[in-house]
């Protein structure tokens, strides 16, 4: 099996990702599909925090929520 790697706008992934899991010959594991909506989540809050939209955490504030 080969593997491809993608660069896909944020606002067109989860409909790609829908999408390719429609098709019989691609495998997307479960836990990687998972992994891959928490790890775009994460993305898009940094570009709105660079952005100014939402505001960042401070140190100590991420640190007590360990």
């Amino acid at each position: 099996m080969k593997q491809l790697t993608l660069n896909i706008n944020d606002n067109k992934f989860h409909a790609f990702l829908e999408f390719i899991k429609t098709l019989d010959y691609v495998e997307v594991p479960e836990a990687n599909k998972r992994s891959l909506t928490e790890l775009q989540n994460s993305l898009n809050q940094i570009k709105m925090m660079k952005e100014g939209k939402i505001e960042k955490q401070s140190v100590n504030d991420f640190l007590n929520e360990l």
